[in-house]
């Protein structure tokens, strides 16, 4: 496919914008798929490919489809056209079974006419053997059909003929003044092609069954059923194939166009503007939005909640004041606190690697979201939704709500993975507490010097045995200053050291509350916004393209 684009950026370089039309709709049908109506993408796909592969063809051949009901005298107009009796003539249905080719000029016609899927034994070259010896000049690059009956009552001829409608370049619609207005080929192939007047032709068939007085009347008429169909523009021409009557005119009017060298890129414009348009009116023009910081937030706040970030900010401000506590309180006491559990072990959060390793835990053991919690999620989410949904098209509103959903089954899981890889930095001892807890040893080991030491003198004294000197401090024993100091002071440092523990406590608190909420934010961008922002750069993309295709 990619060849296929290149090639037909060539064409730029050569005077058209119709290679910046393919790569628009390309890139469009690319982006609308699974968004807009499959079979539409489908059909805008199947121009993109028809359109690159026509233009790696022969740009020097134009391919001239002639069409028509049983019995309106295509294959006798495609007879006149070519001054050779190629297609067999009748009124019985079908006469016409396969497409037959006449080409004018044969180099660099065989890969066009592959393309078309016309069998050797239905070709021929016109300045061929088979040729009168008066070769056409005006006819020259011509590749002229005479297709099956579009009314056959073989479904594969009027396939046949859908088919190659869609590949010619250029379509003579041949009418018959008794079934002109058939709806056969007004609802089913006219009206339709609407947007591709500029590469049509109406030939009214048989004018010499008509009084002449009437002629006139009927043509004016078929331009009637034509304007009804949206072909205002559409050249009629009158002829009669068995008596050559407008075969010149037909002819001419032809070799005018082929002349001009534009019929090819005339339907391949036609083409590509009609699906383009079709996907611009099912895609919509609405404005692309932008997510608000507002509405982000909002929905980060909800998914915090439902993950419990609140309850794990407050296990690590008690967390941390206990194993703070424990490292700076009286040693006397302060084992007591051994006893009590752990708020983050209890939720297996801040184990570290090798408590993971130990634990054989990935997962932490939060409680369950609430129903509340949960409601408000949706609610947040379908909201974000409905905000960035406004103004398009019902096709994009939903793929956006379908996007902004279409992985919340992972939310559980998502979020408790990212509450276990957060780290917390509750498990480590402030610097400042390991140095209280050296003072508070020393001043224990003080009190216990001091208590040994009276202890000794209280032995010394019961024994009778004559007391040493003991050496005193403002009129106090310096044991018992050693005894009463070491353990006041360890309790008034113990008190002092609560307080440092609460501000060590609510600053983790706070520095683990951020880590948290941006492990929250990592899942709402990677299970919410990054789907519905690519539904959106898709909506873009596809207006984008469109737009291209469509100047």
């Amino acid at each position: 496919m990619t060849s296929l684009l290149e090639g037909a950026k060539k064409l730029v370089t050569r005077g058209t914008d119709i290679g910046a039309r393919i790569d628009g709709l390309d890139s469009a049908t690319e982006a609308a798929r699974g968004r807009l109506d499959d079979e539409l993408v489908d059909d805008a796909r199947a121009v993109v490919d028809r359109a690159a592969g026509r233009l790696r063809l022969s740009a020097e051949h134009t391919v001239v489809a002639i069409a028509g009901a049983t019995g309106s005298g295509k294959s006798s107009t495609f007879n006149a056209l070519t001054g050779l009796e190629l297609s067999a003539v009748g009124v019985r249905r079908p006469t016409t079974s396969w497409a037959t080719a006449c080409v004018w000029g044969r180099e660099g016609a065989d890969e066009l006419l592959e393309w078309l899927g016309i069998p050797p034994r239905h070709q021929t070259t016109r300045d061929s053997m088979l040729d009168t010896g008066r070769e056409d000049n005006a006819f020259q690059g011509v590749v002229l059909l005479d297709l099956p009956d579009h009314d056959s009552t073989e479904v594969s001829h009027h396939l046949e003929v859908d088919r190659l409608v869609q590949l010619a370049d250029l379509l003579v619609w041949v009418l018959d003044p008794q079934k002109y207005a058939d709806a056969a080929i007004h609802d089913r192939y006219l009206a339709p092609l609407a947007s591709h007047e500029g590469v049509m032709l109406v030939v009214l068939n048989h004018i010499d069954t008509v009084p002449e007085d009437r002629r006139q009347g009927m043509v004016d008429d078929v331009r009637r059923l034509l304007a009804e169909d949206g072909l205002s523009d559409v050249p009629v021409i009158a002829v009669s194939a068995r008596q050559g009557t407008g075969i010149d005119e037909l002819r001419g009017e032809i070799a005018r166009r082929v002349t001009a060298k534009k019929m090819t890129r005339q339907r391949l414009e036609a083409d590509l503007k009609a699906v383009a348009g079709r996907m611009d009116a099912a895609s919509g023009s609405g404005r692309t939005r932008s997510l608000s910081k507002e509405r982000i937030a909002a929905l980060d706040v909800a998914f915090a909640d439902a993950a419990g970030v609140p309850t794990v900010v407050a296990a690590v401000e008690r967390s941390t004041r206990l194993r703070a506590g424990r490292a700076t309180g009286w040693p006397v006491t302060a084992w007591l606190s051994r006893l009590r559990p752990d708020p983050l072990k209890r939720l297996h959060l801040d184990l570290g690697a090798d408590g993971k390793h130990l634990t054989g835990r990935a997962r932490t053991s939060m409680p369950e979201p609430t129903q509340v919690q949960r409601a408000r999620v949706d609610t947040e989410v379908r909201a974000l939704a409905d905000d960035l949904s406004e103004g398009l098209s019902r096709p994009w509103a939903d793929a956006v709500r379908r996007a902004s959903t279409s992985r919340l089954s992972d939310l559980g899981d998502r979020l408790d993975k990212a509450l276990a890889g957060t780290e917390l930095g509750a498990e480590r001892v402030p610097v400042w507490a390991g140095a209280v807890r050296l003072v508070q040893w020393l001043l224990i080991l003080v009190a216990l010097a001091g208590a040994a030491w009276l202890g000794a003198l209280a032995v010394l004294g019961w024994l009778q045995v004559a007391e040493p000197s003991t050496p005193k401090v403002g009129g106090l024993p310096v044991p018992t200053l050693m005894l009463v100091g070491g353990v006041v002071l360890g309790v008034l440092l113990a008190l002092l050291c609560r307080v440092l523990v609460g501000l060590t406590a609510r600053r983790r608190a706070r520095v683990a509350d951020g880590r948290l909420r941006d492990a929250v934010r990592t899942v709402s961008q990677e299970l919410v916004i990054a789907p519905v922002e690519a539904e959106l750069q898709a909506y873009t993309t596809v207006r984008d393209g469109l737009g291209r295709a469509l100047r």
